[in-house]
Parts: C-alpha cells; structure tokens; sequence
C-alpha cells in the first residue's frame, strides 16, 4: 500500500521533537507533580539506569523538557503512597517507570513471562527449575511486606559479576517479570517487592485485561504519539515488541485507519503517523540529553534523524572512546549540535565538562550561549555550587568565554 504523505526530512524533525515534548516547557515557575505526570503520560516511558556519573538516568529526560524540578516529585510519582503514585515499574523500553495507564496493556507479557516466554534466558530457566525458591520467596514477600534482595538472600559467598545473583534474587526477578510482585520503592538502588495489590491501585487491578493483540496495538499507538513519525523498527523498539508482534499489529491498525503510512525524504523504510501530520515551524528547544533519553536511545533513528552517530562508551576502555565516559548530546533548536562529557563531582561542589565536541557546522554564539545556559542550569538542578571546564580542546574556549558571559547576566544587577 502506497504511503498517503510525504515529508522532508527538517518536517520529521520537528514532529519527532514536538511529540517528544520539546519546545512545550510551562510558563510557570514552579513545576508541579501535575506537570511531570503529563509528561510522562505524553512519553510513556522513562528508562530506568544504575549509572550515577551525572544523575541517575531517569531523572534527566524531564529535566531537559521542563526544566528545573525537584527530583522528589518523580520519587512521589513514582514510589509513593495511595493516590500519589502515578507509575509503575516494568519492562517497557528495558527496565521502565510507565504510567499506571499503561499497566494493563502489559499484562499479556507478565503472563508471557510466566510461561518462560520474552524474558532473558536465565530467568526462563530459573522459572523452570526453581518453582519451590520462587514458592519460598513468594511466601515471605506475602508475610513481610515489601522485601529486597539482600534481606532475603542465604548465600554466604559475596556477588560477583552481572547475573551472579543470589537464588532469592533471581526469584525476585522472576516474580516482577511474571507480574507475581511489583516494585513497591527503593532502598538507594535496591528494588523493594511486594504483591501488586498492597502497591497499585485495586480498581487498575480490577480492570479486564486485553487481549494480547489488542493490548500490542495500543502500544504500537502510543510509540507513535511519543515519536511522531517513526518506521517499524521505531516503534517496535519503543516498547520491545518483537518484529512479527509489531508488524502483524501495524498492518491491522493501517486497515482500521487509526495509523498512516507516510514517506521521510532520504528514509528507506516506510513511516508511520497517527494522522495527517501537523508539522510545527519551527522550534527553538535547547536541552542536554541523557544518554536514555526516549529521543536518542534508538541510535538509527537519531543517526536519520538528525545525522547524530552516538555510542555509548561506558564500557569502552579509557584509551580507546572517542567522545568520554558518560556523554550527553546537546539539542539546539532542531538539531544536535555538540557533545559533551560531563561528571557531578559532588565532593568538590562542581559540574565538571571533560570533553566538549561541536558537530559540523559548530555552535554560532548565541549557540554556545544557550549551551552555557544550560550548563549553569544543570549545575544548580544539581544542586552543584559551580561549572569547571577541564576540557582542552579548542572548542572549549568558546565555551568557557561564554560560560562567563552567562554568569554575568544571571547577576543581580
């Protein structure tokens, strides 16, 4: 079937952008639960990362579209009692925070789970050989309460690499995949567990649960409200559903007329759109990015979107990256138009820049002025006293005159 309409390539930039919830900031000052839980519920979901180089990974995507909040408002969303909790933990796009909304659309990969089906295949294996450790863990998180890993552990040995894990661990990790516990809050980074009716709400619990093909559907819609115009592999990718699973979706949701193909100039592949698009003029966000952010974390798309090769080089050894340890791209206006390496050295009270790469054709200076801005923003966000530039590039020094020009016009006059 032939696509219904066409769009350049700046076009798709835009919807892609304005769907993301960039360029929408709110004109009050003070940011609300109300304004983060819209947010969330226009996205859909927020990756949930260990790595604390900056700031845990969660936190950063609504800070790059709102701006300054306070991080205990998420926690309230997220962790909190009766009425304030808004989300929930799964997997959605890898380890998630999602609207409660969302929950039963994924009840069909909780049921999956249990039957060994679409989790990793430890867990899988675990399920199958292990029923009486899962029957003990169960037991306890019933009589307990909401229990970690560590409190239930009776291994004597301590944990070695990733998957080294303890039984009562694995357990765990099979009853939240199976949907059997839910995340009730944390301890630091430690998951607490208990039974999903002492933690969500029992009128969601209540609800009839959809069919597996219906429940793929509002997915594949709702990765398409969140992207804006996306391919198959796009909106797949969103929620981790499988190339067939997505396919047989989207060619029914066509046929129902409740999604559109269209053609991106330069894409080989054919998008997809809620409707006929209504593009934005323009757009004037500027905003530092987490690596996890729903707007990047797809690197094919970022690469045709805006011809931004990214890699993650966390793991990569010091001597062989490129750009850093923990790199953030900096979006202005309807591109990204640098890189940096950042690190929360909180010891020392400062944002520290390692590294700082503009991508051709460079930050003009009003550019490299909102990129101060942000800085400067990012660091009080951070609660951090200060910006230092340690990197010695060339680059850099446009950066540190304007990170002055920015302090000086934040003074009080």
């Amino acid at each position: 079937m032939p696509p219904t309409s066409s769009l350049s390539l700046a076009q798709a930039r835009r919807l892609a952008l304005a769907a993301q919830g960039f360029g929408t900031r709110p004109r009050r000052a003070e940011l609300g639960a109300g304004h983060l839980h819209r947010m969330l519920q226009r996205l859909g979901v927020l990756q949930i990362d260990s790595v604390n180089a900056l700031v845990r990974s969660h936190y950063l995507p609504l800070f790059s579209r709102l701006g300054n909040y306070s991080p205990a408002l998420l926690d309230q969303l997220a962790w909190g009692r009766g009425r304030q909790r808004k989300l929930f933990e799964y997997w959605g796009h890898e380890a998630s925070l999602l609207p409660l909304e969302l929950y039963p659309l994924l009840h069909w990969r909780m049921q999956q789970a249990r039957e060994g089906v679409g989790v990793y295949r430890q867990l899988a294996q675990f399920g199958r050989e292990r029923q009486a450790t899962i029957a003990r863990v169960l037991a306890s998180v019933t009589e307990q309460g909401a229990l970690g890993a560590g409190s239930l552990s009776t291994r004597q040995e301590r944990a070695g690499p990733w998957w080294d894990w303890s039984e009562e661990k694995h357990a765990l990790e099979w009853l939240f995949a199976a949907g059997l516990v839910t995340v009730a809050g944390r301890r630091g980074f430690e998951r607490l567990y208990d039974l999903p009716e002492r933690v969500l709400p029992r009128a969601l619990l209540d609800l009839p649960m959809p069919a597996e093909a219906e429940a793929q559907r509002g997915l594949l819609l709702h990765a398409a409200g969140a992207l804006g115009v996306a391919t198959e592999q796009d909106l797949r990718d969103y929620f981790r559903l499988s190339p067939a699973q997505s396919r047989a979706r989207l060619d029914e949701l066509v046929e129902d007329g409740r999604l559109q193909r269209c053609a991106v100039q330069g894409w080989k592949q054919l998008a997809y759109c809620l409707e006929a698009p209504k593009v934005p003029r323009k757009l004037t966000a500027s905003a530092l990015l987490s690596p996890f952010d729903s707007l990047v974390w797809d690197r094919g798309r970022t690469e045709r979107l805006f011809g931004f090769r990214y890699r993650l080089e966390i793991y990569t050894p010091a001597h062989k990256r490129v750009y850093g340890y923990y790199v953030l791209p900096f979006l202005y206006h309807e591109r990204i138009a640098a890189r940096l390496d950042l690190r929360a050295e909180r010891a020392h009270q400062r944002l520290a820049i390692h590294a700082l790469h503009e991508e051709s054709p460079g930050l003009d200076e009003e550019g490299m002025l909102a990129l101060a801005h942000q800085l400067n923003h990012l660091a009080a966000w951070l609660g951090l006293a200060r910006v230092q530039l340690n990197c010695t590039r060339a680059d850099s020094e446009r950066l540190r005159q304007a990170l002055i020009l920015a302090d000086l016009s934040a003074a009080p006059a």
